[in-house]
């Protein structure tokens, strides 16, 4: 930037301290923050950094707050580490291998997700600007536009619909939710792994994503059933396994791919300018509530002249469905819309969770063979199943047409028999 190598550079940037070069308008505030493990002894004064050792990002923001701060704390040791990737130093941190680090607050829930054994600590320092730069001179029009675009999207929504898409989700699991499912990685998910593998191969859908699915809904509990009868690990209603062909629901296997294929149906039926992620967290709150609540949502978001498109919108949209004003006015049956929000976005941190534990399914030659070995197997028995039931409604259809002469009669009183017998008066 300062030596004209530049024109203009759109990221997660600080101002820099000497003003020489032009910034956009302020988009954001964030922190610097002290990160530790919850098994050590919270640091609440800056001045409890002395004789400490604190590592941070090389060339970062948090390294610049450090060093000012090392000025009036000369005991203060900082190491600075130049891998980017701020989560390979928390994990080392998480392992208590290291025992500070020092990161942007708009970090600390998603760090939390991932690692629930850290807590932030200590702010550094008074809030600091997200902006945007420029170079010393930079062009008229060029500044003149970016900062009509920062102002903009401050004002009509876009940059709260971007917040919401990295951030919105991260709040919604404690700490004993992530610790639990972390286990559940470890323990349970090796027994289903193939199985989702074989959904991916099926579907196109990111195993970790079915998976996250499953986990929500059942808790990878294959043999899971509710109360209102819906069964399984994929926890799927009577009606949608007959309609996905599904010959046992407490099969993992069937389930699974049934699952995988139900949400590219719901996917399917959403219009053709849904955009993802979007597609796929809308298909995921039909997935919860049923199509039939889902569209009705939809239409109760374009009369609220809400975006029926957008997750941002329709998450504000579908707790409405429970509310008695809105239920009359639409002529609809009451559904539980809030827990579909809670579920998708239940969902998202557990995906996350997942991308960061578990691999992406890439298998060689030999491991696809065998997944898609796998797959034609659950779907020999899924069309055998098919024929089996189409081969049962065909023979009672030639029963029900065919007359026999032993078809059951209603008994008769004989006409002699109930004009001879005596009342119970007699």
């Amino acid at each position: 930037m300062t030596n004209d190598t530049a024109h203009f550079a759109a990221a997660w940037l600080s101002p820099p301290e000497d003003g020489k070069i032009k910034t956009t308008p302020n988009i954001r505030y964030t922190n610097d923050v002290i990160i530790q493990h919850e098994a050590s002894l919270p640091v609440l004064d800056n001045d409890e950094l002395s004789g400490k050792t604190v590592h941070v990002v090389a060339g970062s923001r948090q390294a610049n707050t450090l060093k000012a701060l090392q000025k009036s704390i000369p005991e203060l040791q900082i190491v600075e580490v130049k891998d980017p990737d701020i989560f390979k130093l928390l994990e080392r941190l998480g392992e208590r291998r290291i025992r500070y680090v020092v990161i942007d607050s708009a970090l600390v829930d998603i760090a939390s997700q991932i690692i629930p054994s850290l807590q932030a600590t200590l702010t550094l320092k008074a809030e600091q600007p997200v902006v945007w730069l420029f170079g010393e001179k930079p062009n008229v029009e060029l500044e003149a536009r970016a900062n009509a675009f920062v102002q903009r999207v401050q004002h009509d929504g876009t940059l709260a619909r971007l917040d919401d898409r990295y951030f919105g989700h991260t709040h919604r699991l404690n700490q004993a939710d992530i610790v639990k499912f972390l286990g559940e990685i470890e323990t349970t998910l090796p027994k289903f792994r193939k199985f989702f593998h074989a959904a991916q191969a099926l579907t196109g859908i990111d195993w970790r994503l079915i998976a996250a699915v499953a986990y929500h809904e059942s808790h990878w509990d294959p043999n899971a059933t509710s109360y209102t009868n819906v069964r399984g690990i994929m926890m799927l209603t009577e009606e949608t396994a007959d309609r996905l062909e599904v010959s046992n629901r407490l099969d993992a296997s069937e389930s699974i791919l049934a699952g995988a294929r139900y949400i590219n149906l719901l996917k399917d039926s959403l219009p053709d300018e849904v955009d993802e992620p979007d597609r796929t967290w809308l298909a995921l709150a039909a997935y919860n509530i049923g199509p039939g609540h889902f569209n009705n949502a939809r239409l109760l978001a374009r009369q609220l002249k809400a975006d029926p498109n957008s997750w941002y919108e329709m998450k504000r949209v579908l707790p409405k469905m429970a509310q008695p004003k809105y239920l009359q006015q639409l002529k609809i049956s009451r559904a539980r819309g809030g827990e579909a929000v809670v579920l998708v976005e239940n969902i998202r941190s557990y995906y996350d969770i997942l991308l960061h534990n578990a691999s992406p399914f890439a298998p060689n030659s030999s491991a696809a063979a065998g997944i898609q070995r796998l797959v034609d197997e659950i779907e020999q028995r899924r069309k055998a199943y098919v024929k089996k039931i189409a081969a049962a409604k065909s023979i009672s259809a030639i029963e029900m047409d065919e007359p026999s002469n032993n078809t059951p009669r209603l008994p008769t009183i004989d006409q002699d028999f109930s004009t001879n017998r005596p009342t119970e008066a007699e």
